[in-house]
């Protein structure tokens, strides 16, 4: 075990470096064909690429951890970054007249620029940035030059500069050979089967360990590899749209692309993930259901699979799927045998999940065209007038045109000759969505102190050798591609840093540079003072108070989801749906969690983020197991479309489960409901004296006896009563059941289908006991005074809204 975790430590750590290797020659290359460029270049060509700086922000923007697709696709960002930011500046200086600019009118035009770039919905990130820098440019330098400006040759030099900085990066990304994001998510896939198959070996060891230690280190050993594992599937979905921007531009390479394999290889992680969950509650080993039978059938199976998931094509080619082996014959007994019984309904989703699809021709079917083609066509519709507005995007808008247009109007009024400094650093770190902004604002001032002291460093260096002084980048860019990839600095910070070197090193006619480092370290602290400014003004809620919210709309979809789980009235699209919803407030909680931790606590109460993380934790277990409900109903309905011939027997066996199932369902769900609202109360007391206030107009103050009031508790002895129920009829429908045609199979299936419905719905239970027991330690962590008692507080709250709905 320590020789596989030594193993693992070291591949991991020669992927860190190759991967950041890799970047840091790209980024290095397309920074040197700019200095040469620009350096080297004839005369009249040096003066069209007349803001050499930009040239280089922009390889940094486009470039870092590229594939060719990426800088294909950067190629289309920048020409829809000179569209939004070029085009109107044309008119706006040949209206205004540079002469008249002043540095309050300055703002204001960037500020109203950057609201229309950044205001559409369907423009990209990096296009964004890259037209907000443009911006900065054309308006701050126009105000700086004054009359000298040219209306229409000052923003075509912006706009050349840009180009250079692209095709540098397409450049470097082409030599000494393509860096294809096909190439990097073949690789990538190969190693997740890998990985995937290994896991499975673990897996299978343990489930047949024959005590406690052996199956423990077998367990720990696959948690190992879970890691890798996740970071291979994160890094396949990632370079998936690259792929499509290879597609056109290299022809000859269709046939090497995969369609959709982050899907296909999340298949297969789903039922890992479900097995590792069911090793980890077996109470001992070894397993009471495995024999010598259903040990040698284990053993085919997995070799069935490993042989199915290393020939899984997930390109265009393909075979046809093998037939699967049956699973075998498993009786269904009681709760100690859910995990085991658990563990094979997994296998046996890896086992079909794993298996080949139909075979498919090698060249491009007329599905894969439309969708290329309509891929292509929404390109040219993001350009098209009017944009695609959403109405949720005007206050992101605002805060980004207000942020700018302060900055460059404070850096101005500090240094006219340098307020571009203040405004590009806020214009290329713009930020998809919230973050932590006390946090990226520290990082991104260190990245740039850094960077700028390495770029004054290497200027005292190269002093007699200015021609090659950037020649000192290459081992900058090497540190800050492993500064990226750490906790401390991150992606803002290591791009800053990288910046922040290359600005100095890569600038010419700027007076000496020590002083240069000076001016361009307080302009920047001036942008991202300003940045904080309006975040705090515009964005006063804190990821604190958004963490809890956000918890009750986890809540809220939990609810949903559990209660459209039935076995006698189908409703796949609803379910999908509300499972789909649920995720997505499950991640956004976690990313608000993550803002939560590292946001300054000033006078406000601390975080409580052990608890959240305890509720991350829970919820994340309940929506795999919603996942293995799903998966096991629509089991179950395949297999009762086999059963023509006892359709009444089938349908009376479903309505009794159902049944059974419904009080559980109920209680999980009253219970969810409960935790919703008790969450929400921002103070006990305040509910305590609102509560005594209409305590008169309350009909059935006696707690209990108002049913549509009070949230029925989660009564374990009660859940595993109907459970065991379920269970029982179960058995004795699976006993009593014909079946002529593969019986024994049909019946095994519904064997593992009936209990993996019944150990998730349990594990369901769990969960809300731990989640009952986070929303308790939470309520009175906020209010250290009062009794806590959830159903009495729920009742309150449910007893007030019925008084005031009354009313």
């Amino acid at each position: 075990m320590i020789t596989v975790g030594f193993q693992n430590q070291t591949d991991h750590a020669r992927t860190i470096w190759r991967s950041c290797l890799s970047s840091a020659f790209r980024t290095a290359l397309a920074c040197t064909i700019v200095g040469c460029i620009t350096l080297f270049g004839p005369t009249s060509f040096k003066r069209q690429v007349a803001f050499p700086a930009f040239s280089y922000v922009t390889v940094i923007l486009v470039v870092t951890d590229a594939t060719l697709g990426d800088t294909f696709r950067g190629c289309w960002d920048a020409f829809q970054a000179s569209i939004l930011a070029i085009c109107p500046a044309f008119l706006s200086l040949w209206l205004i007249g540079p002469a008249r600019l002043t540095a309050t009118s300055t703002a204001a035009a960037v500020a109203l620029s950057a609201f229309v770039v950044v205001l559409p919905e369907n423009t990209r990130l990096v296009s964004k940035r890259i037209a907000l820098g443009q911006i900065v440019l054309v308006y701050v330098l126009g105000y700086i030059n004054g009359p000298h400006t040219e209306p229409i040759m000052h923003p075509v030099h912006v706009a050349a500069s840009t180009a250079v900085g692209i095709v540098a990066c397409v450049l470097a990304l082409l030599l000494p050979y393509p860096g294809l994001a096909c190439y990097e998510v073949n690789k990538n896939c190969k190693l997740f089967k890998e990985n995937a198959s290994e896991r499975l070996k673990l897996l299978m060891k343990a489930f047949s360990a024959e005590d406690n230690s052996s199956a423990m280190g077998y367990i720990l050993q696959a948690k190992s590899l879970v890691i890798s594992g996740t970071k291979l599937l994160r890094s396949i979905k990632s370079k998936q749209e690259s792929m499509l921007w290879e597609r056109l531009p290299v022809r000859f390479l269709q046939p090497y692309y995969c369609k959709n394999p982050a899907q296909k290889l999340q298949d297969l992680e789903t039922p890992l993930r479900g097995m590792e969950i069911a090793l980890s509650n077996f109470p001992s080993f070894p397993i009471g259901i495995l024999d010598e039978e259903l040990k040698e059938d284990l053993s085919n199976i997995e070799k069935n699979i490993t042989s199915q998931v290393h020939t899984l094509p997930l390109g265009s080619t393909s075979t046809t799927a093998p037939e699967s082996n049956p699973v075998g014959k498993f009786p269904l007994l009681d709760f100690r045998d859910l995990p085991s019984l658990f563990f094979l309904f997994c296998l046996k989703l890896l086992q079909k999940n794993s298996a080949p699809t139909a075979s498919t021709k090698p060249e491009l079917s007329a599905d894969s065209r439309k969708k290329q083609d309509m891929f292509f066509k929404g390109l040219w519709r993001n350009l098209a007038l009017p944009f695609n507005i959403n109405s949720q995007r005007l206050m992101p808008a605002f805060k980004c045109s207000l942020s700018l247009g302060l900055a460059v109007f404070f850096g101005s009024i500090y240094s006219k000759e340098n307020g571009y400094w203040a405004g590009l650093p806020v214009a290329i770190s713009l930020a998809p969505s919230r973050e932590a902004t006390f946090k990226v604002a520290n990082i991104k001032a260190q990245g740039t102190v850094l960077g700028t002291v390495y770029g004054v460093l290497g200027c005292f260096v190269f002093e007699k050798y200015v021609q090659i002084r950037f020649i000192s980048l290459i081992p900058w860019f090497i540190f800050c591609s492993f500064l990226r990839c750490s906790r401390m600095y991150g992606q803002a910070g290591g791009i800053s840093s990288v910046i922040g070197a290359v600005l100095i090193l890569g600038r010419k006619n700027f007076g000496p540079p020590s002083e240069f480092a000076i001016e361009r370290i307080i302009e920047t602290f001036i942008g991202l003072s300003c940045s904080i400014m309006v975040d705090i003004l515009l964005q006063p809620i804190r990821a604190s108070s958004l963490s809890k919210i956000q918890l009750s709309k986890c809540l809220e979809g939990l609810h949903d989801c559990i209660n459209s789980i039935s076995l006698c009235s189908s409703n796949e699209s609803k379910t999908e749906e509300n499972l789909q919803n649920l995720k997505f407030q499950v991640n956004e909680l976690g990313k608000f969690i993550g803002e939560a931790e590292v946001e300054p606590n000033f006078w406000f109460l601390p975080f409580h983020s052990g608890c959240y993380g305890k509720f991350l934790g829970s919820l994340v277990k309940m929506v795999d197991s919603l996942l293995f409900i799903t998966d096991s109903i629509e089991f179950l309905e395949q297999e009762s479309s086999r059963m023509v011939k006892n359709g009444s027997v089938w349908k009376e066996f479903m309505n009794k489960l159902e049944s059974h199932l419904k009080i559980p369902k109920d209680m999980i769900c009253s219970s969810i409901k409960c935790f919703e609202e008790v969450n929400l109360v921002k103070s006990l007391s305040i509910l305590d004296k609102e509560f005594e206030k209409k305590k008169n107009s309350i009909d059935d103050l006696e707690m209990g006896k108002s049913s549509s009031m009070v949230a029925i508790k989660l009564d374990e002895d009660e859940m595993k009563k109907n459970m065991d129920l379920y269970l029982q009829h179960s058995k004795e429908f699976i006993d009593g059941i014909e079946i002529e045609e593969k019986g024994e199979m049909i019946k095994s299936q519904m064997v593992l289908s009936l209990s993996s419905l019944a150990y998730c719905i349990n594990n369901l239970g769990k969960e809300t006991k731990e989640i009952e027991k986070g929303i308790k330690e939470l309520v009175q962590w906020e209010n250290p005074l009062s009794h806590v008692n959830l159903h009495e507080i729920s009742y309150k709250i449910r007893a007030l809204a019925h008084s005031n709905n009354s009313k």
